[in-house]
């Protein structure tokens, strides 16, 4: 049977290669190559960027910690406290910590849980604990120590011997098993669920298994990524949207061409905050928020104020700075649908909005890096997954966003006019989605005649990109027979690319889209 696991995977984790499952659901993959098509070039430029805009500046480690705190005092506070109580049960047993008290147990597990760098362990009584195991707990272990001078270091040390099973008993296992229990909660609501509304440098980084801490990554990393997958786990799932991703993939393609403009784009998102001043009330919603809706705006539009509002609200929520679901703040949740519903009713606002969004070509350019990662989707190492209404442009936002009904008559009667279509009549179509249905028929009908290339067993082997825009492309081969090129980073590019080479593999190539045959080499 065919199965895959919903396992989310921080940076440098991997998943067990003894699990008998093909691989995840691909929020792995997703990251991946979101970070393509993000300019690490910029990341200083759009930080200060935003730290000017909001006023914060946290690094997003600082934010993931306070949040991860702050949900194991609220949200989560009696799954700590009854982990607490075992943890004095396990003291008691021990003649050295004994005489811990309630409180300091409290504090060190709060502080060991808030700095461990994945989701959970998974070691188990009679079992050897993996070395990746042994790797979580000693990080978590060394970084509450640096943290928390104050905390008993030895108390610090015990909770992670505990965690990789170094001292037996029932009442010690049963606290190692719990605590993998309480830390994959505390990461999904703290980080997920909360960091990832607080932190904002650049909103479509922010996604289910990934790291705003990162700020784009080099092809030399992706590269890698693909052929470890080819190798261990070729048929894994590939996705670039799901049910719980916080904006879909096309929305994330085009804000992502905000990190090659952070000159243009503080400027523009300045001269808004500016003109949108006069809406707020009793001086809310925060700058935070409102940048947030900014790049929302940018990479959904466009969008009605009803969506907006409906996803703002969320955000807000589960930022939990002003207002939360446990306890909301109705003051300030309806100055923050009365300031969207304001700016998105003026008329200067809107042409101001899609005047940048014209100038700087964010549409057109959103459409062809949703075609790249489209494209890598289909084509690289595992099983690709379209989720429900993607097969065209799709510009959902976090759930309920992206649970709407699909109007699946409309992308049939599409289809069928474009299957077997040249692809300047799916050009024709571009404001139906039209590029990307044909696209994805036509690359999903060569997987089905050219398995061998596709398929478990091909390989994936980097191809050379030369020339002056050499890192505004990227591409490779499956085992020799497929060549994939897409382009990346596309305002940097500036639709030139005189005197830039891929060298192909010698062989008699046809183009999958057009049917025109390429020169060897």
């Amino acid at each position: 049977m065919y199965v895959v696991v919903e396992k989310i995977l921080e940076s440098g984790e991997e998943l067990p290669r003894s699990w008998p499952v093909a691989g995840t659901t691909g929020y792995d993959f997703l990251n991946q190559v979101n970070q393509l098509f993000v300019d690490p070039g910029q990341e200083t430029a759009m930080h200060a960027c935003y730290g000017r805009f909001t006023g914060q500046d946290d690094s997003y480690p600082e934010v993931v910690h306070a949040a991860k705190l702050q949900i194991m005092r609220e949200e989560l506070a009696a799954e700590v406290e009854r982990l607490t109580g075992l943890l004095a049960d396990v003291c008691e047993r021990h003649r050295r910590q004994r005489d811990q008290t309630r409180r300091d147990l409290r504090d060190t597990l709060r502080e060991v849980i808030a700095a461990f760098p994945v989701y959970r362990t998974y070691a188990r009584p009679r079992s050897p604990v993996t070395a990746a195991d042994r790797a979580h707990v000693a990080a978590a272990v060394a970084a509450a120590r640096r943290r928390r001078p104050d905390l008993d270091g030895e108390l610090v040390d015990f909770i992670g011997e505990l965690l990789v099973l170094e001292h037996p008993g029932d009442v010690e296992a049963d606290f190692a098993l719990r605590f993998a229990q309480v830390s994959a909660p505390v990461m999904a609501k703290g980080v997920e669920d909360t960091a990832f509304y607080r932190f904002q440098p650049l909103a479509s980084l922010n996604e289910v298994g990934g790291d705003p801490g990162r700020f784009g990554r080099p092809a030399e990393d992706f590269h890698r990524a693909m052929a470890e997958a080819a190798s261990r786990w070729p048929e894994a799932m590939l996705t670039l949207s799901t049910h719980d991703t916080k904006r879909s993939g096309d929305v994330r393609a085009r804000i992502n061409l905000l990190s090659e403009l952070p000159g243009a784009w503080e400027r523009t998102a300045d001269r808004w905050a500016r003109r949108n001043s006069k809406y707020r009330h009793n001086g809310w919603p925060d700058s935070n928020a409102e940048y947030l809706l900014y790049q929302t705006l940018v990479g959904a539009w466009p969008i009605d104020s009803s969506r907006v509002i409906t996803f703002l609200e969320k955000a807000a929520k589960e930022a939990k700075v002003h207002t939360s679901w446990v306890d909301p703040r109705d003051d300030y949740d309806r100055a923050l649908g009365l300031f969207v519903a304001a700016i998105l009713a003026d008329r200067g606002f809107v042409a101001d909005l899609e005047a940048f969004l014209a100038e700087y070509r964010l549409v057109e350019r959103g459409h062809v890096n949703s075609l790249a990662q489209t494209t890598l989707l289909l084509t690289c190492p595992g099983v690709p997954d379209l989720y429900q209404g993607t097969e065209v442009w799709e510009f959902s936002l976090v759930d309920p966003d992206n649970r709407r009904p699909v109007d699946y008559g409309a992308r049939r009667r599409l289809l069928a006019d474009l299957a077997g279509a040249p692809p300047e009549a799916a050009l024709a179509r571009r404001a139906d989605g039209g590029p990307k249905l044909w696209l994805i028929h036509r690359v999903l009908g060569h997987r089905r005649s050219r398995p061998d290339v596709y398929g478990p067993g091909s390989g994936y082997e980097p191809l050379r990109v030369a020339g002056p825009k050499a890192s505004h492309a990227v591409a490779f081969t499956r085992s020799g027979g497929l060549a994939v090129v897409v382009p990346r980073l596309l305002a940097g590019l500036a639709d030139d690319w005189a005197g830039s080479t891929v060298t192909l593999p010698a062989g008699h190539w046809v183009s999958v889209l057009t049917g025109e045959p390429a020169p060897t080499g």
